[in-house]
């Protein structure tokens, strides 16, 4: 039984939050960030770079109580305001021909810790540290956590039903990516949504595994008992591949390396990187401008639902004993499956002593078997959308 609440969002005003929300602050260049700060007052990121004018930056508590100070100024100015009532908001992204529709919500911390709420994906304690202080200072949250649910019919009914009239916003950002944000407030809707979740088994973390984790850590402080979560059917979002480049290797040998793989791999040079089976743990190398197909040969791996993904294989049986790497390297870059292949080959090109490894998505029923079975995959094994915009809705911590 999953239990999911509705809450007082802290919300941007209807005729500010296309200017307001805005892309994770990571995807940004500096270029890209710079611009956006000198020419949008408005913008989530002025709070998340309460200093980006001075020269010397703020680092660690200092930078978060900046942070705080900064968002408590947006909140003076009336240009994000506290909800009056709780509530649920159903949030709708459409993008490159894509369409997601999902609820914003609130997801219990115990529950995530008594595994009805699952991962998939391991997580690295520094970066859980540094996002339970950054939480427990800021005392505020913009991210939910995106989670996903088996088909239920019942539940997008309801998405259906509560979204069909005049949406609170609706508005494109520069990407092309159009926004619709309905609040439900009604307490005999919201009890609809929370009574159909509770009739739900299991939910996943499809992206926020560290979102999720710090939320944990923060609530054993006596910290809140539940994060900001956005629940959408597993049908309805899109899973791609995270390749790897690995640069800077020390007298890489083509022919050497070739060998060592054939000892484990069936290997077939082929003229563009195109996937010649239809075998999911097929594995892609480019490297001295010639591609090749690998693909496992019985024995190299085993086969439980883990170990028989191309991700397991390619750390286990490449990346760790033939280049002495493990998964968190600065060596291994990771670039989402999105990202058009001539730009990997340009760069591997560019460096003789570097190579990638272009992998296949993992189907979301492996996904949820890995978590059924409480194993994880390598970091950086799927890459996951909707990516929601940061600050459509935030949840207060105090």
């Amino acid at each position: 039984m999953a239990t999911v609440k509705p809450f007082k969002a802290i919300r941007p005003t209807r005729d500010k939050v296309g200017l307001f929300a805005t892309r994770t602050y990571l995807s940004y260049d500096k270029i890209g960030l710079k611009e956006k700060l000198l020419n949008n007052p408005y913008t989530f990121l002025q709070i998340i770079n309460p200093d980006f004018k001075k020269e010397e930056k703020a680092t660690g508590s200092e930078r978060f109580e900046l942070i705080k100070k900064r968002f408590q100024e947006f909140l003076d100015k009336k240009i994000v305001n506290k909800e009056k009532k709780d509530a649920f908001y159903i949030y709708e992204l459409n993008h490159e021909g894509n369409s997601f529709k999902g609820i914003i919500g609130t997801t219990s911390t115990k529950e995530y810790n008594e595994g009805i709420i699952k991962k998939h994906e391991k997580t690295i304690e520094k970066r859980e540290n540094l996002f339970t202080k950054y939480l427990s200072i800021t005392n505020f949250n913009a991210d939910p956590v995106l989670l996903s649910y088996k088909s239920n019919k019942n539940i997008d009914n309801l998405i259906n039903k509560f979204s069909n009239s005049r949406a609170e916003y609706e508005f494109t950002t520069a990407n092309k990516a159009s926004h619709k944000l309905w609040v439900i407030t009604r307490p005999e809707e919201i009890s609809k949504i929370s009574n159909e979740f509770k009739k739900v088994d299991s939910l996943y973390i499809a992206d926020g595994h560290h979102r999720t984790a710090s939320s944990f850590r923060l609530s054993k402080e006596n910290g809140p008992k539940f994060f900001m979560s956005f629940l959408i059917n597993e049908n309805h979002i899109k899973i791609y591949s995270f390749n790897r480049i690995l640069m800077k290797l020390k007298d890489l040998n083509k022919e050497n390396l070739i060998l060592e793989l054939s000892k484990k791999f069936v290997i077939k040079e082929i003229e563009k990187l195109n996937f010649q089976s239809k075998k999911e743990n097929e594995i892609l190398l480019y490297v001295k401008k010639d591609s090749y197909s690998l693909i496992p040969k019985k024995g190299s791996y085993n086969e439980d639902v883990l170990s028989k993904l191309s991700y397991s294989i390619l750390s286990n049986n490449i990346i760790n004993p033939l280049f002495n790497l493990d998964d968190n390297s600065e060596k291994i870059k990771y670039y989402n499956g999105k990202k058009n292949i001539e730009e990997i080959i340009e760069i591997i090109d560019k460096d003789k002593n570097s190579l990638a490894f272009i992998l296949k998505p993992i189907k979301m029923k492996n996904i949820r078997k890995i978590a059924d079975q409480n194993l994880a995959l390598p970091p950086k094994s799927t890459y996951i959308e909707p990516k929601l915009r940061s600050g459509i809705t935030i949840l207060d911590l105090k």
